[in-house]
């Protein structure tokens, strides 16, 4: 893998958006002027199943086209999964682990034997429930994750997911509104 290409891996359950975020990043990724990829590993899912989604940012056209075995980056949406799934499998000494969790980043390095790189932390799921009035963690973990992967325009990036959510949701401005904020609040909110 180049060092020009960023490579994020997504965990999180059937349901909880890993895939939707995933393809929601590349698409701003993409809008601010980036290369990227964003893909979902299928395989039997089901709602709660463990599933995972990746991207690929790049400031130059990515040749590559296979999975991501060594990510940069790890997004976890549900802490749950640490206890059935390596979720630091193939992250490197300069990598970095961002979870969705009150807990501290101390105390999940602990929990998953992490010895390098960077751990983060954010509770998205409250973040989610207190601004969208649910907990689906996808869109608060994108705000966490522009600001771990100091790869791309903050501004940019939110101008361009408030432009796609109005789309989605055209009829239902509140759901708009809550997403913008619930992302703008995990940004403000990550620690390291």
């Amino acid at each position: 893998m180049s060092k020009d290409i960023l490579e994020i891996r997504w965990h999180g359950r059937g349901g909880q958006g890993a895939k939707t975020a995933a393809l929601l990043f590349a698409d701003a990724a993409m809008s601010s002027g980036k290369f990227i990829q964003g893909f979902p590993e299928y395989g039997p899912e089901r709602m709660g199943a463990p599933v995972a989604s990746f991207n690929r940012l790049s400031d130059e056209p990515i040749t590559l086209h296979c999975g991501i075995t060594n990510p940069k980056i790890v997004v976890v949406l549900d802490p749950t999964l640490m206890a059935s799934v390596n979720v630091v499998e193939g992250v490197g000494d300069d990598g970095k682990i961002l979870i969705n969790t009150v807990k501290s980043p101390a105390e999940i390095r602990q929990e998953l034997n992490f010895k390098g790189g960077e751990v983060y932390t954010v509770d998205a799921s409250g973040i989610a429930k207190a601004n969208i009035g649910r907990n689906i963690p996808n869109t608060p973990m994108l705000g966490a994750l522009i600001k771990v992967s100091a790869f791309l325009d903050y501004d940019k990036m939110i101008a361009d997911l408030e432009n796609k959510l109005k789309k989605k949701f055209a009829s239902k401005p509140e759901i708009v509104a809550g997403n913008l904020k619930a992302i703008k609040q995990a940004y403000q909110e990550v620690k390291s």
